[in-house]
């Protein structure tokens, strides 16, 4: 059943029940590189690409209870209180907790040595 889709170096990307338009060749469920696509990260690495994100839907969510009078800022224990008033004066200040950006392939594809400085 899946059909697999590619990323520039030939590792798998993304699995399709039905065929689509870059994703056409076929793969037992067994097959080696479809177990591998699947398997959880154990190294905790996935986890740390994915909380970054969170932590900001989690912000937000903070802030639209807040907003709409859910939440009161006292009611969260003051160690949570602290974090959340130094985030939100950090994102005031324009900064922002980094955020890892996947790996697309496009650096192998695209050689942008020759556009020179821009």
């Amino acid at each position: 059943m899946p059909y697999v889709q590619r990323n520039a170096r030939g590792e798998i990307v993304g699995l399709y029940r039905d065929p689509q338009p870059d994703a056409v060749e076929y793969r037992e469920v067994l097959d080696d590189e479809v177990i591998g696509f699947l398997r959880v990260d154990d190294s905790g690495q996935g986890f740390d690409r994915l909380d970054a994100g969170f932590v900001r839907v989690l912000e937000d969510l903070v802030d639209l209870l807040i907003e709409r009078r859910l939440l009161i800022l006292t009611d969260l224990p003051p160690a949570a209180q602290e974090k959340w008033l130094a985030r939100k004066q950090l994102r005031q200040q324009g900064g922002s907790a980094p955020m890892p950006l996947p790996d697309t392939g496009f650096a192998d594809i695209i050689d942008d040595t020759g556009f020179g400085k821009l």
